[in-house]
């Protein structure tokens, strides 16, 4: 078999490690040609010289000429910019890239690499939030296909198999609740940051935990199944499983309803992405009939957790007030991670902007290019930031 080359977009944060240590274990059937990182040069270049990858590219400038200096002697192209992905491929297609560089910051690379890909999995949020309109033009445009990475959206995507999505009734995703999901009420205005950056299941960045103890990772998670899906926000709801052990259950239309579950590894969704056209055995642990017996699926509290509200009246199709959102959450995440404000104001503050009728009006506005995404992005995150001095 010949070998299968590969690209990783983020190769030193948590989706492009886990990856790594998939491929590490089937060293000899795959070929890593490019590897990115930003800050942490030293696991880059651990991983570059495990993987002998003759390709890098750092976007942090300091890292990139560190980088120059230490692998001068090495028959290695190290860029700064991903201006360069042509000179990298030269046109050539390679089988599988895993995006996964976080944040807005993730967009421009993801949408780049698609023209040389023949399979590319997604773990970008962002991107898909803000430019799923672009991404599935490159996608249509260059015969590539896609695969999302998110447990829930993975699931989702392999349970519907043959299915068109017209046959869906509902779709349920579910969330653990994060750090707190048994809280009464009147403890919210209590919560301090290390509470909040103690995830019961998940280990993950600062940023996306405080998400998902917002809940508004899963709103995000909603908008996503919309986009990817093209399924009604009246077809999808969320379902709190403090196991994370179920991760999407869809009701069909002809009275069939089908879950899946896995447990709480990022592996296992990262593998199956990896290996679905090969039979490849994953080091599965049995079926955990503890857990299985014990669910304990609910409704979500929106008092406890507001911003789930957000999805009332949130638009159906891509526009340029995903940009809106996703940049108004990012700096209110970055302002309580500095202890600027409260966990409380987090939410207040997120709902409150959310509904100005400034940023209401990109509603009806589609983006026709990530220009128009990133000056968005650069505008809103200096007014919010303003407006919480």
């Amino acid at each position: 078999m010949m070998k299968k080359k590969i690209a990783i977009l983020g190769s030193t944060g948590s989706i492009g490690k886990s990856l790594l240590d998939i491929v590490k274990k089937d060293k000899k059937n795959f070929e890593i040609l490019l590897l990115t990182g930003h800050k942490n040069l030293r696991l880059l270049l651990n991983q570059v010289k495990f993987f002998d990858v003759k390709n890098i590219i750092i976007t942090d400038q300091e890292n990139y000429l560190r980088a120059k200096k230490i692998l001068k002697k090495k028959k290695i192209n190290i860029y700064n910019s991903f201006d360069k992905l042509n000179d990298i491929f030269r046109n050539k297609k390679i089988d599988y890239v895993m995006s996964s560089i976080t944040s807005l910051n993730g967009l421009k690379p993801t949408i780049n690499i698609i023209r040389f890909c023949k399979t590319i999995a997604i773990a970008n949020k962002e991107s898909i939030i803000c430019a799923w309109d672009l991404i599935k033009k490159e996608l249509k445009k260059f015969n590539t296909e896609f695969v999302p990475v998110d447990s829930e959206h993975f699931s989702i995507w392999s349970l519907l198999s043959n299915n068109n999505s017209k046959e869906i009734k509902k779709i349920y995703i579910t969330a653990s609740g994060g750090p707190f999901i048994d809280y009464k009420l009147t403890d919210f205005r209590k919560i301090k940051l290390k509470e909040a950056l103690k995830h019961p299941n998940w280990s993950m960045g600062k940023k996306i935990t405080i998400d998902s103890s917002t809940m508004m990772n899963k709103v995000f998670e909603v908008i996503e199944t919309n986009r990817i899906f093209n399924i009604g926000y009246n077809k999808i709801s969320i379902l709190t499983h403090k196991k994370s052990y179920l991760h999407a259950i869809i009701e069909f239309n002809n009275g069939l309803i089908k879950s899946l579950v896995h447990e709480t590894d990022m592996k296992i969704p990262i593998f199956n992405s990896l290996y679905r056209f090969h039979e490849k055995k994953y080091n599965l642990k049995n079926l955990d009939l503890d857990k299985m017996n014990n669910l304990d699926l609910r409704k979500i509290d929106t008092k406890k957790f507001p911003l789930v509200k957000i999805l009332k009246n949130y638009p159906g199709y891509n526009s340029l007030f995903d940009t809106v959102l996703i940049s108004c959450n990012d700096i209110l995440v970055n302002l309580f991670l500095q202890k600027k404000i409260s966990y409380t104001d987090l939410c207040k503050k997120l709902i409150k902007f959310s509904k100005m009728r400034e940023f209401q009006k990109y509603k009806k506005i589609k983006p026709k290019n990530m220009s128009e995404i990133y000056n968005l992005s650069k505008y809103v995150s200096l007014k919010i930031q303003s407006m919480c001095v």
